[in-house]
């Protein structure tokens, strides 16, 4: 394996430009663009990322986001300022011309650097037009690990708000809620037998696609941390020789031996969904999440001073 460009641990900062650089070589090897879940497992995957790393987790307002997840969307972000990556609105992230470029950490720290630089004078410009507005200043977080900066962030306050509250659920809540979720999503004859001791399995339910109907086992864990590659393959020896698919939901994250596992050649297929994705279903189905349009009026003094 070739030397690692960054370490995730407990406290500190990651090398930012070694994370921004394993960013552009994973998509190289995945032929230039991958959604986010994509992008993570491969740098994972090629900088040997153990799951020891990717279960920690941030403090504070990100205390939902692991570390390695966090500081990937500020490499993302970095990257994308620098010209070298975009994204569509689907999620996709790609390559630019100029990204295809990148070939060292010189290139990226370049990125890093000048981004941090065009942020300070930004900063500057708005601190003077705001001291001649004669307005309180506002304060602007660079990057210092802190997740400030709304443009760079991929995970929503809502859900970190709303994985809170799924976690605060008892067990047999959490089962129910999973067992709506699969009704509205197309399922039939949906049980729950997280109470019966039946070897891990939570649930059950069928999923008719066109004329075929197929036996899903599913599994629901309030984690906050990272599901390891150990519980995939405890949960499919529950399930073995019983069911077409398995279905493991939490609220945490899957190590990207976890979605190895769950995918492993020969053996029976189980989908993951994360909390990210749990969020997501439940605010596409409106369960429990509702949005609002508000509007928002904002006063141009500037515009009343040149009268």
């Amino acid at each position: 394996m070739t030397k690692r460009r960054f370490v995730i641990e407990e406290e500190g900062l990651p090398d930012l430009p070694g994370m921004m650089l394993a960013t552009v070589e994973a998509l190289k090897t995945v032929g230039g663009s991958a959604t986010i879940g994509e992008l993570e497992e491969k740098i994972a995957e090629i900088e040997g990322v153990s799951e020891e790393e990717q279960s920690l987790m941030m403090t504070g307002r990100n205390s939902n986001r692991s570390r390695l997840n966090y500081y990937l969307a500020w490499a993302r972000t970095f990257l994308k300022r620098g010209g070298a990556l975009e994204n569509s609105r689907r999620g996709v992230w790609s390559l630019t011309e100029s990204g295809h470029k990148i070939t060292s950490i010189d290139d990226t720290r370049a990125i890093y650097e000048a981004v941090n630089a065009e942020e300070r004078a930004r900063a500057k410009e708005k601190r003077e037009k705001n001291r001649a507005l004669r307005e309180p200043q506002k304060v602007v977080v660079l990057f210092k690990g802190s997740g400030d900066d709304e443009d760079q962030r991929d995970f929503d306050d809502w859900k970190s708000k709303l994985l809170d509250v799924l976690r605060s659920m008892s067990p047999d809540a959490f089962e129910r809620l999973a067992q709506r979720l699969l009704r509205e999503a197309g399922f039939t004859k949906v049980e729950v037998r997280g109470k019966t001791g039946d070897g891990g399995i939570d649930g059950v339910g069928v999923l008719r696609v066109n004329l075929v109907s197929f036996q899903v086992f599913f599994q629901c864990k309030r984690y906050k941390g990272s599901v390891g590659s150990s519980e995939i393959r405890d949960f499919r020896g529950a399930m073995m020789g019983r069911a077409d698919k398995g279905l493991f939901i939490t609220t945490g994250s899957f190590t990207s031996q976890a979605s190895d596992e769950a995918t492993r050649d020969g053996a029976t297929a189980i989908d993951l969904i994360d909390g990210d994705r749990l969020c997501d279903l439940l605010k596409e189905n409106g369960l429990g999440v509702q949005t609002e349009l508000v509007e928002r009026v904002q006063i141009n003094r500037s515009w009343f001073e040149a009268i």
